[in-house]
């Protein structure tokens, strides 16, 4: 079966982004990453891909918070593109893409969000569920639209709260939990993409 070329977005510590390269090393994944790309200059995804020796780079984001500026997006799709990426994985990019991305990889991204979608969309989804006493969260993979954390859901994993949880606790079970549904994930649509 051919190997999916993925490009991974990510601003942060990049720890989906490592569990995907594992699984991709231990044979449970058949993809195989082009490039990893950062709004952050010095987040640590970066380093996790120089640590497995894949194309990486900053894309300077511009000046909105939330979003890229149209060019950086122009650039983003560009450097996609000479990569050969079919699907584009978020790993904690904490940008919302617009329509230039969307209509080019028209449901090939993907984004992993720590709660139950539909619950708890937004920022630190655990401490939301915490404070709404929510007896049960998880994780959820879904296909990314225009939408924040709103995309059709592929798959998802439920994670307990426990009577003493603290948001640090919970947040670190979650992620315990993505890092095993992502890259399972991934592989289905992998799958689908070699098939189809």
């Amino acid at each position: 079966m051919k190997r999916v070329p993925l490009g991974i977005l990510g601003s942060g510590k990049g720890s989906n982004c490592r569990a995907i390269f594992e699984s991709i090393k231990s044979g449970a994944l058949a993809a195989e990453v082009r490039v990893v790309i950062s709004d952050v200059f010095d987040a640590p995804i970066l380093d996790i891909a120089r640590e497995f020796s894949v194309p990486n780079a900053y894309l300077p984001p511009g000046r909105f918070h939330t979003r890229l500026e149209p060019q950086a997006e122009a650039d983003l799709l560009r450097m996609l593109r000479e990569a050969g990426v079919e699907l584009v994985v978020l790993a904690g990019f904490m940008r919302i893409l617009k329509s230039p991305m969307l209509e080019a990889f028209t449901r090939r991204i993907v984004n992993i969000h720590p709660s139950l979608l539909p619950k708890f969309p937004g920022l630190e989804a655990w401490k939301q569920a915490l404070v709404a006493g929510e007896k049960m969260t998880g994780c959820t993979v879904h296909y990314v639209d225009e939408q924040i954390d709103h995309g059709d859901i592929i798959a998802q994993s439920e994670v307990p709260i426990l009577p003493n949880d603290t948001p640090e606790s919970l947040h670190a079970r979650i992620q315990i939990a993505e890092h095993e549904l992502y890259p399972t994930a991934i592989g289905q649509i992998c799958r689908k993409l070699s098939a189809g």
